[in-house]
């Protein structure tokens, strides 16, 4: 099992919510989303200005794994786990609810690194994320 390096503190909307009261799936791969975004600020690194610098991580596969629903006003935490393979940065996240700890969510989510729109190393977060690594 791969040691969790970030964890991001987040509630659920009313509005991200279905008919049956269940956040909707989508929503899932967003809060998956937004926590790799505050990551990367962690690391230093902001997703806008390595866009223009050229350098682009493009999620390039997404799976998840649905397990127990989050609900209206729930708080939860996202967390990353870490892997690099070949080119891939494989993010292995998981949303946890706050109040039973319940995994409500797993993803594995691979990206990869475009500079000026071609598939490159990804020699920038390899920097941002050599003490994860």
């Amino acid at each position: 099992m791969r040691p969790i390096i970030f964890e991001n503190i987040m509630k659920v909307r009313d509005y991200e919510c279905d008919a049956q009261g269940h956040v909707n799936n989508a929503n899932y791969q967003r809060y998956f989303e937004t926590t790799r975004h505050e990551f990367l600020e962690h690391v230093g690194l902001n997703f806008f200005e390595l866009h223009k610098q050229g350098i682009d991580a493009v999620v390039s596969r997404v799976e998840i794994r649905y397990k127990v629903p989050l609900i209206g006003m729930d708080k939860f935490k996202c967390t990353v786990a870490l892997e690099r393979i070949g080119l891939k940065y494989i993010f292995h996240q998981k949303i946890i609810r706050l109040s039973d700890e319940k995994v409500c969510a797993l993803g594995k989510i691979e990206v990869v690194n475009l500079v000026n729109g071609k598939l490159s190393k990804p020699e920038v977060f390899d920097e941002a994320f050599k003490e994860y690594i």
